[in-house]
């Protein structure tokens, strides 16, 4: 009775520690949170709607044209990877933004692709509503191929 007691409170204790989404951290009320969670969903997770989620109406209806994460990302953000680090550019951060219902976050993506690494950046804009930030707009890099 005693090792089945043990045994019972060890499942629990792991079972209490797992479960968590470590792909972005901070504060879960940012817009860059739920910024990096969006795109965690289209390269991790290759789940385009897990990253409909955190998209406002007008994207989604963008994104599911495309039908799959991957086309997504290739057609639209012009971005693949195999695996990638999503980073939180911390240079243009302005309290301002945290308190208004708008915001733009930019992002660095660290990553591979069929071998060979691959450093990008995109800005997105945000869009607050009822108190949860949603992807709203994926901002053109002027500077692309």
């Amino acid at each position: 009775m005693k090792n089945f007691l043990l045994a019972l409170i060890a499942v629990f204790a792991f079972v209490g520690c797992g479960g968590g989404d470590d792909a972005a951290s901070g504060d879960k009320n940012a817009p860059s949170y739920n910024a990096v969670l969006f795109f965690d969903a289209l390269y991790n997770k290759h789940n385009l709607n897990a990253a409909i989620e955190f998209s406002t109406p007008k994207m989604a209806r963008i994104m599911r044209s495309y039908g799959t994460a991957s086309q997504f990302s290739r057609n639209l953000l012009n971005l693949q990877y195999d695996e990638v680090t999503i980073e939180v550019d911390m240079t243009n951060e302005s309290l301002r933004e945290v308190y208004g219902d708008e915001s733009t976050v930019n992002l660095i993506f660290t990553g591979y692709w069929q071998g060979k690494k691959i450093d990008d950046m995109r800005s997105v804009k945000m869009l607050r509503k009822k108190g949860v930030w949603y992807v709203d707009k994926i901002i053109y890099d002027p500077y692309a191929r």
